[in-house]
Order: C-alpha cells, then sequence, then structure tokens
C-alpha cells in the first residue's frame, strides 16, 4: 500500500468556471461517498505525484479543509491533446471496510524460464485485475511467476495469481482461466508471417494471368475469325 497523501479545499466554482481553476494550476476534483459528492480543487503538482504513486489499487489519504478522509482514485480524465489532467474522481472509504480496487499484474522471472532461454517470448494479455480488501491489504501490484514456461504450448491464466492475505478476485465468478499472458516464438511466426506473403503474391499472379488471358480471348477469336 502507498503511502500518498493530499491536501484538498472545498471548491464553489463547477461547470465552465474549473477552467479558470486550471489556468490557475489547480486541478478540480470530487469526493464521492455515503453523503453529498464535496467539489474539490488541489494544486497540479501534487495532485499528480499522490495520483501517480497511488494509482487505482491503494488509498490516499487526504485531508480536505483539515478533515481527514481516506478514499481511492476511481476516474482520471486526461486531456486527450495536452495530456494533462482535467479532473479527478476519488471514492471516499473507511479503514476497516473492504473495498474494490484495481491491481496492476507484474510478470516476473519469465528471464529463468526455459522458454526465455530458447528465444521465445512472452506476450502479455491482461495487465491488471480487479481484487478486493480492506485498505491497508490492497496490494500496489500482483505478481505471478512466470519461471516455469517451456514452450509455446504454455501460458499463464488468472489460475497462476496466487493473492496476498487478506486479498480476493472482486469478481466472485471470474474465470481462472482466463489468460494473463501467451508464450510465442517470434521466429516461427516471421517465417510462417513470410509464407502467407509469398502465397498472397503467388494468388494475386495467379490472378492477373487467368484476368490477362480472360481478355486476350476476345481478341483472338476475332483475329482467328478475319
Amino acid at each position: 500500500m502507498s503511502e500518498a497523501k493530499l491536501a484538498l479545499a472545498k471548491r464553489e466554482v463547477s461547470g465552465k468556471k474549473v477552467k479558470n481553476l486550471r489556468d490557475q494550476g489547480l486541478i478540480p476534483s470530487v469526493v464521492f461517498g455515503k453523503n453529498e459528492p464535496i467539489l474539490t480543487q488541489s494544486s497540479y503538482n501534487e495532485t499528480e505525484k499522490a495520483v501517480r504513486a497511488a494509482g487505482y489499487h491503494s488509498p490516499i489519504d487526504l485531508t480536505i479543509d483539515g478533515k481527514a478522509q481516506m478514499v481511492l482514485v476511481k476516474n482520471v480524465d486526461i486531456d486527450p491533446v495536452k495530456r494533462v489532467i482535467r479532473n479527478i474522481e476519488f471514492q471516499a472509504i473507511k479503514a476497516n471496510e473492504v473495498v474494490e480496487a484495481t491491481a496492476p499484474i507484474k510478470i516476473v522471472d519469465f528471464e529463468t524460464s526455459d522458454a526465455s532461454k530458447a528465444h521465445l517470448v512472452l506476450s502479455i494479455v491482461l495487465e491488471e485485475i480487479d481484487v478486493k480488501a480492506k485498505p491497508a491489504d490492497l496490494p500496489e501490484l500482483i505478481e505471478v511467476d512466470a519461471s516455469k514456461l517451456a514452450g509455446v504450448e504454455d501460458g499463464l491464466t488468472v489460475a497462476d495469481i496466487v493473492l496476498p492475505k487478506g486479498v480476493e478476485f472482486a469478481d466472485k465468478e471470474i474465470d481462472m482461466e482466463l489468460p494473463i499472458a501467451n508464450v510465442y516464438d517470434p521466429a516461427a511466426e516471421a517465417a510462417e508471417r513470410e509464407a502467407k506473403a509469398e502465397a498472397d503474391k503467388a494468388a494475386d499472379e495467379a490472378k492477373a494471368a487467368e484476368e490477362a488471358a480472360a481478355a486476350a480471348e476476345p481478341a483472338a477469336e476475332e483475329a482467328k475469325a478475319e
């Protein structure tokens, strides 16, 4: 769990007026909870630092006008052009309640596997997974051991995840065979692509020859008639 901290101030402006806040180097945000949402604002640099440290998986210790509140980041609105944060949604939580969060998945020890030694490559399919736990037990990431992978028939699935104590999958009916990563042979795939390209080229040439022959038939028949 990260130790991110952030001070927010309540804000009065909303709607289009929040542009003025951004121009002042502030980020508008909203804190959702059991009561009415609280409109807030904070320094851009400090907010970005806290959100980057916490991600969607670790709590942030907020103070809202001096009052303590633990939260999770639920949504970050990024400007698609400038790539800066435009708005943040926080979810108020309590230290003793189970909450849901999204934990990143990290594949470890693939370089020690027989698959890696055979110059095979690991293709990542699933980069994160939803879990639930008390805030103090939420993992910053979930490591999955890839050291036993050997060939292209191998891969990692959700069943290979070993959750930390106190952590469960958020989806009780999650498919344990859902792939996380697959092993593939880049040389074999390159050869397959080359063979397909050659086959496509041969097919195109054959089709062009057929069309040329078909176009020549009327002229040949006309010459024969003369």
